[in-house]
Order: C-alpha cells, then structure tokens, then sequence
C-alpha cells in the first residue's frame, strides 16, 4: 500500500527484483563493493558510468554518475548503513538534480542468498519523493533495474573469467534428520523408485528438467539435469554404493553448473522404524572444489529435499 510522505503525498509502491547468478556469492558481493566493478554495470542499457566514487564501510560515501546517451549526467548519492559480508547490503542514497536538490529517496537492501545454481541476489528499494517530476524516473525503476542486473551478469562472467584459476578443496560434513508418518517401506520407495523420487527431487521454481534417469542398485547410477532461468544448466550424477531394502541407500554424486564441477560428496540414508513412522537420517560429506565453498548452501537445499520428501509421503 502506499504511503503518504513528505514533499509528494502519496508514495510509489517499493520495488523487489531478483536474479540468480551462476556465481559464488563472494563473487557477487564483490562486485557491489568497488569503484572499479560498478562502473562496469551499475546502470541501465544505453548509459554509461564515467565516474563512481565509492568507500566500502558502513557510513561510507555511495556515490554514482549515470550519462544518458544524450550526454546528461544523473547522480546518486549514499551511504552504506550496512554491510555484512558476502550476505546483506544496505545503502541509503538520493537521486539528485542539477543543482544536486534530492529528487528521491532509494533505500535499497540487497541480499545475497545462496541457490543450487549459484547465487541469489534480491533488490528491495524503498522510495520517498521529494520532486513530483521524479516520478516517470521511479516508474521506470522496474525495467532500469532489469537491464542494470543484465549488465551485472555480463560483470560476474567478466570476474570468473580473470579469476586466479588456483585449485582449492573445501570440505563439510552434516546431518539432517527427520521423522515422517509413513514406514520404512514408504520412505524406501520415495528414495528408490524413479516415479516417486520425481515428485520430490527437483530444483523447485525457475528450474526446467532436461533429462532424469534412475538405476538404484550396487553400481547403479543416477543422472539429473536441469536448465534455471538464468540459463544455467546444473547436473547431478550419482553411483549408488550400498542398497539395503527399507534399511539403508549409500550413494556418492558430483555436481556440475554448465561445465564446471563444483563438488564430490558421499551421502548415505538410513531408516530406522519410530513409533508408527518412520526416522530418516541423511548424512553427507562433501569436497567443494575451486572456490565454490557452498556447504550451507548444500546444507539448505537438502533440508528443502526432504520437506518435498515429506510432502510426496502425504
């Protein structure tokens, strides 16, 4: 609902925008975080940023030029109020005019959310008018935004690619239990049979299955793939190791975004009888590899899986 406010009266609704990135949200977050990234992209299609001026601390001076194709500067002017690293940004800034008079208020909070296709970044901006002639530039907030994380996008591929290609291993380990009012048969067939694993094994929202095969045996393998909306296509290929009928499935998988493998994890089931339900215990160990340092992502997306399980069991 709007709200009345200073200057204008009646104040435009805030605007929420996402995006997901086939990056780590490291590298994301960097790219908010100097002069030298956000020249590359913060602005809309058809402008350009001929100077930013930027210090990264909280209370830190939040200052960019957009030039128009006609040559005309528009500045805005902030601070950051917040800033927790890789996770949450916060910048109080103003559109200025001219004379360097406040147009509008754009409080904006970016947060930086862990995804299975890499990272997920959220816009909230907030808006206070002080000059009613702002207003065609607010209303057209929806489609800049759009194009500037368009812009953002081609940035993030840009650092990936001039990244240090150093190797890394990162390793973690959980442990997610969970108690559904079922048997242990029907726990068993909800992880083993291919039909019923598909109700529950997906990547949710924005996410399009490619192709899905299922093989669960000593030996047997398992492949997933799927396309998100940001065009990234994520795969899972699993051996199955261990298949102990209604007891116990071990099985170990990699995963790959587009071409790169991000991870090698073991993860093993067991079912254990509970009143007249049944106790799942999933525990996994995983090696992250190459600076994709994604276990509490790992950890997130699994418990997601097994509410889904827990559903398809109803």
């Amino acid at each position: 609902m709007a709200a009345a406010g200073k200057g204008s009266g009646v104040q435009p609704e805030p605007l929420i925008i996402s995006r997901i990135f086939p990056a780590p949200r490291k590298l994301v977050f960097q790219a908010w975080s100097s002069a030298e990234h956000l020249r590359h992209w913060f602005c809309p299609a058809g402008y350009t940023v001929p100077d930013a001026r930027i210090e990264f601390r909280i209370g830190g001076a939040f200052e960019i030029c957009m030039r128009s194709p006609e040559g005309r500067d528009h500045w805005t002017r902030g601070r950051y109020t917040e800033i927790a690293p890789d996770a949450r940004l916060v910048i109080d800034m103003n559109v200025v005019g001219d004379r360097d008079q406040p147009l509008f208020r754009a409080y904006t909070v970016v947060n930086f959310i862990d995804e299975a296709a890499g990272t997920r970044l959220e816009v909230n901006q907030r808006y206070t008018v002080f000059d009613p002639a702002a207003a065609p530039m607010i209303q057209g907030a929806p489609q800049g935004w759009s194009q500037t994380l368009d812009r953002l996008e081609i940035e993030v591929a840009r650092m990936q690619k001039s990244a240090p290609t150093g190797r890394s291993v990162v390793h973690a380990m959980f442990c997610i239990e969970r108690t559904y009012p079922a048997s242990p048969a029907q726990v068993f067939k909800a992880l083993t049979d291919p039909a019923a694993k598909a109700t529950w094994f997906t990547g949710g929202n924005g996410y399009t299955l490619l192709a899905r095969e299922m093989d669960v045996r000593p030996g047997g393998r398992e492949h997933v793939m799927g396309r998100w909306e940001t065009g990234v296509v994520s795969s899972f290929d699993a051996i199955y190791h261990d298949v102990v009928q209604d007891e116990r499935v071990v099985y170990s998988y990699e995963m790959h975004l587009d071409d790169h493998k991000i991870s090698v994890s073991l993860a093993t089931f067991e079912l254990k009888t509970a009143g007249t339900g049944t106790r799942l215990v999933m525990t996994e160990q995983g090696a992250f590899l190459d600076g994709y340092d994604d276990a509490g992502s790992r950890e997130r997306g699994s418990n997601f899986l097994l509410d889904a399980l827990g559903k398809s069991l109803q």
